[in-house]
């Protein structure tokens, strides 16, 4: 199974500084990931230089599914803005280290708004996002056209508020992330539940947090446990 990664910065060497809001940068990811239902699965955290690609990066496992609902895409945009949420609330700056992250999140946005109509009012109608590198007339007006920015960008500011909104409320879980990050580099799955406590939804390969059968499996388990 492929193991999805988000990363941050670039290939030089980082400043005691710089090393600082990496680590709080990937934290910012990791939390939010952690208390969104809809994200994937942690597996991994570091702040060590991974080849010329990224100097810190977030690992996550995505769970086995052939779709995706509107709340799933938006927790996925929530969790890829943490780390520039996490920047901004604990050095009050915004910085060149989400470039990646952002540039995923607009191509979920447009896609979700596009392709897939995901919006009040947006109709049962599908058009290629201008993300996907298509070229030719657009089928559809210049005033549709401003309606989907606008719609992305609702879209997006709503999911930066809600990321902000978590991270105030989880300013000390960040910290501590942070912190053991800048100490100990790196930072497993298991050692994040030490630091932050459980994950409070389902975390299990493959299953869908709302799948009916999932919560069946749920029920019996603990049935199991309590004989």
């Amino acid at each position: 199974r492929q193991v999805s990664t988000q990363s941050t910065w670039g290939s030089r060497v980082l400043s005691d500084f710089e090393r600082k809001v990496v680590a709080y940068h990937e934290a910012g990811h990791a939390i939010v990931g952690w208390f969104l239902k809809y994200c994937d699965p942690l597996m991994k955290i570091s702040i060590i230089p991974r080849g010329v690609a990224a100097l810190g990066y977030t690992q996550y496992l995505p769970k086995e599914s052939s779709i995706s609902t509107t709340e799933q895409l938006i927790d996925r945009i929530c969790c890829l803005l943490g780390g520039r949420v996490a920047e901004q609330i604990n050095f009050g700056h915004l910085s060149t280290g989400a470039r990646d992250d952002l540039s995923k999140i607009t191509q979920i946005a447009y896609t979700q708004i596009l392709q897939f109509g995901m919006y009040p009012g947006g109709g049962h109608v599908s058009f290629q996002s201008p993300m996907s590198g298509g070229q030719g007339l657009k089928p559809y007006s210049d005033e549709l056209a401003q309606r989907f920015d606008e719609e992305v960008k609702t879209l997006v500011d709503s999911a930066y508020e809600r990321t902000t909104k978590l991270l105030q409320e989880k300013h000390e879980e960040v910290k501590v992330v942070a912190e053991y990050l800048l100490k100990h580099e790196v930072i497993t799955r298991d050692e994040l539940v030490k630091l932050v406590g459980p994950r409070p939804f389902a975390d299990e390969e493959g299953t869908h947090p709302d799948d009916p059968a999932f919560k069946k499996k749920k029920k019996k388990k603990k049935k199991k446990k309590k004989k």
